[in-house]
C-alpha cells in the first residue's frame, strides 16, 4: 500500500481542501450552493477559528482530508473525504483510524445527510451510534 501518513493543513493548503470540498458536497449531494473560490474563503475562516484541517497522504499524493473543530466537546468532524478514485479499498477506515490517532479524543461526533447512505453505513461501520434526528422545515 505504500507510507500512508496524516499532517495537519496550513493556509497554503486552502485550494486543495477548498476543491476537495466541493467534491465532498457533490457526492454529498448536498444542497450548498457556494462554488470553489468561496469554499476556499470559508475553509480559510475556519482554519482561523477553531477547526484544525488534517490531509491524508499516501506516499505524498493526498488521499482525502478531515475538518475538525477541535474546541468543541466533544469533539466534531465537520468534513471527512477521501479521493473517489481511493474509495472502497479500506483506505477510509484506515485514515479515521489515523485521525483518531492524532486527536486523542474520547468521543466525537460527526452528521450524515439523511439520504446518504454509502456515508451512514461508513460511519456505522466505525461503531458510531445514532444520537439525535436533525429536522429542517423549508416553505
Amino acid at each position: 500500500m505504500g507510507e500512508f501518513k496524516i499532517n495537519q493543513a496550513s493556509l497554503d493548503d486552502l485550494d486543495v481542501l477548498a476543491l476537495m470540498n466541493k467534491q465532498l458536497i457533490e457526492d454529498e449531494q448536498h444542497d450548498n450552493p457556494m462554488d470553489v473560490e468561496a469554499l476556499k474563503i470559508r475553509m480559510k475562516e475556519f482554519l482561523l477559528g477553531e477547526y484544525r484541517a488534517y490531509l491524508f497522504k499516501q506516499e505524498e499524493v493526498i488521499k482525502g482530508y478531515a475538518l475538525v473543530n477541535y474546541v468543541r466537546k466533544p469533539a466534531y468532524l465537520r468534513q471527512f473525504f477521501l479521493c473517489r478514485d481511493s474509495r472502497g479499498s479500506g483506505l477510509g477506515k484506515a485514515c479515521f483510524q489515523l485521525l483518531l490517532k492524532e486527536l486523542k479524543v474520547e468521543q466525537l461526533d460527526v452528521e450524515v445527510m439523511y439520504w446518504n447512505e454509502t456515508g451512514y453505513k461508513f460511519w456505522k461501520s466505525l461503531g458510531f451510534e445514532e444520537r439525535s434526528v436533525y429536522l429542517r422545515l423549508e416553505n
